[in-house]
């Protein structure tokens, strides 16, 4: 690929990444959403948030991790107890260190 080639895929690829992130900004601005729409969108955080902890969790070379899967769901626990997020992180990250070193 020539240096020209390159230059022309990247700005292409600016291109659609500032018309996908900037564009919805202009047109929805001072806009009032539907309570669906809203509901939908407050459901992509913790959407991205499943997918990495299920990355996680599950290897497909060896399936589910017994140490993680322990862990996760203390971590639930502690989550449905506090709703705190800085002691589910602390949780995972002790409970999966030491299942570690127990199984």
């Amino acid at each position: 690929m020539t240096q020209t080639d390159f230059l022309v895929f990247y700005l292409c690829v600016l291109a659609v990444i500032l018309a996908c992130r900037c564009v919805p900004l202009f047109v929805l601005k001072g806009r009032e959403l539907s309570p669906r729409v809203t509901e939908a969108l407050g459901l992509i955080p913790v959407a991205a948030f499943a997918a990495l902890v299920a990355n996680d969790l599950f290897d497909p070379a060896v399936g589910l991790s017994l140490p993680a899967v322990l862990a996760s769901a203390l971590v639930v626990l502690v989550a449905r107890r506090t709703g705190s997020l800085i002691w589910c992180a602390l949780t995972g990250m002790v409970a999966y260190a030491a299942l570690g070193l127990v199984l």
